[in-house]
């Protein structure tokens, strides 16, 4: 599984939050059905977007040196987060990249850069409790054997590239088209709607070329089931990247791309401003500070990937049934409170026991409970069509319908003594019902785990 691979530039902004989470949450659903899964980023650290980076790095590094840069240009990353690169490039290497031309600083800025990113991407995602197994280098394809024109070498030997000419983008604009004789792969033979160009002019390879030949590292490395997780803005490029691999590939490999679509910021109804410290953007770790981990994961996977999804810091965090992961995690705090409450009237009932798996169930047969067991007893089936389906917002549906029935039974406890948990006098209905309640908690916990979310035993 690949998600997130945002271009190490800078911060993590709320966009690539979204795509995090369900690809975080999708690997852990996958691994709890029990497939093996690698977790991995792809680093784009090549291009002129990291040329950009390096010298907006360079421009801070000359600040902290003490120089007035006065407005950052156009075209420069202006965010106030590349301030500690400069600093730290300043305190390693003095004044000593001032007096290089820009070809023999360049390429040492534009290494310190793209490292200082990533880690600031790494800590960004932490906070949302995600980390990769892998973090694969674009660049590293492009030294040493040269992986991205090996992999146009093999599209060659299967004749599926030509030279000829594109025509223009229709309202569209296209960075790699260029009016000119050129290689170009034959991605319409594969259900493409155009051609697509391998190489730019100066015979460097296009971005396509470069994410045909990481497709086939993953199958080299041994990966013939692959998922991307993509935003929404690249939805054009999944044709071509399905053609690419069913060129070269056949049917030896399955890819699965999924799109996340925007995810809008609102407080109370009123769009939230960009953050001033990132420049252009709202960062994660904004969101993550201001709402918690759990709820903006739980909130990012209340709604089918490839759907809008609307983000209100004032309604996530209010204590109402109208907050779906307050009402889960209420849900499990109360589970909690009855197991904790039993243990005061029967000091000798052990809620987690072995005891639970001998209760009379029997004893339970009014219609809320068994709605709420019918409920439970769908949870393996939900589980294992959710992974099928590559669809984790299935297993946050659910949780939130089994919470409603708690609820639901909790609720009717109070207006019907009989349906309460705990009975001083009839320990083997207390016993029932706690087997219920702890099979209730349970599963919440493990429906939770798979979101990533960590379940709350007392709520203030």
């Amino acid at each position: 599984m690949e998600y997130v691979s945002a271009n190490p530039t800078g911060p993590m902004h709320v966009g690539h939050c979204r795509g995090a989470v369900f690809g975080d949450a999708l690997a852990n659903l996958l691994s709890f059905t029990g497939h093996d899964v690698t977790c991995e980023y792809y680093v784009n650290d090549a291009g002129t977007q990291i040329d950009v980076l390096a010298r907006s790095a360079y421009l801070r590094y000359r600040e902290a040196l003490g120089e007035d840069i006065g407005e950052i240009p156009e075209g420069l990353y202006p965010g106030d987060y590349l301030k500690p690169v400069g600093e730290a490039l300043a305190a390693k290497y003095g004044d000593k990249l001032l007096k290089a031309d820009e070809s023999d600083w360049l390429p040492t800025v534009k290494l310190e850069a793209v490292d200082a990113m990533l880690a600031l991407i790494k800590d960004d995602l932490s906070q949302l409790g995600i980390s990769h197994h892998v973090f694969f280098s674009e660049r590293s394809m492009l030294e040493g054997e040269n992986l991205v024109m090996e992999t146009i070498a093999d599209l060659k030997q299967k004749g599926v590239v030509y030279e000829g000419r594109l025509p223009p983008p229709k309202g569209v604009v296209d960075e790699d088209w260029e009016d000119r004789e050129q290689l170009l792969f034959r991605s319409t033979d594969f259900g493409d709607d155009l051609d697509r160009a391998l190489l730019k002019s100066d015979g460097s390879p296009t971005y396509f070329a470069s994410d045909i030949a990481y497709h086939r590292e993953k199958f080299r490395r041994g990966f013939n089931t692959m998922i991307d997780v993509w935003g929404a803005d690249h939805s054009g490029h999944v044709k071509r990247m399905k053609a690419a691999l069913a060129a070269l590939l056949g049917e030896e490999a399955e890819l699965d791309i999924k799109l996340c679509q925007l995810v809008r910021l609102f407080r109370s109804g009123t769009p939230v401003k960009m953050s001033k410290r990132a420049g252009t953007f709202v960062t994660l770790r904004d969101v993550v500070d201001e709402v918690g981990p759990g709820p903006v994961r739980f909130m990012m996977l209340f709604r089918k990937n490839d759907a809008p999804l609307d983000f209100d810091f004032a309604k996530v965090t209010e204590q109402s049934r109208d907050n779906p992961v307050f009402y889960v995690q209420y849900a499990h705090a109360r589970a909690c409170s009855v197991l904790r409450n039993v243990r005061e009237v029967f000091p000798t009932l052990d809620p987690g026991g072995d005891a639970l798996g001998q209760a009379a169930i029997d004893l339970l047969n009014d219609e809320s409970e068994l709605a709420l067991i019918r409920r439970m007893a769908d949870y393996p089936r939900i589980v294992q069509a959710a992974a099928s389906a590559h669809e984790p917002h299935r297993i946050a549906f659910y949780l939130h319908d089994l919470a409603s029935d708690f609820h639901s039974l909790w609720n009717r406890g109070k207006d019907s003594p009989q349906l309460r948990f705990i009975h001083q006098n009839d320990p083997d209905l207390t016993n029932s019902r706690v087997a219920l309640v702890s099979a209730v908690k349970r599963i919440l916990s493990s429906g939770l785990g798979i979101l990533g979310v960590k379940p709350v035993e007392e709520l203030h």
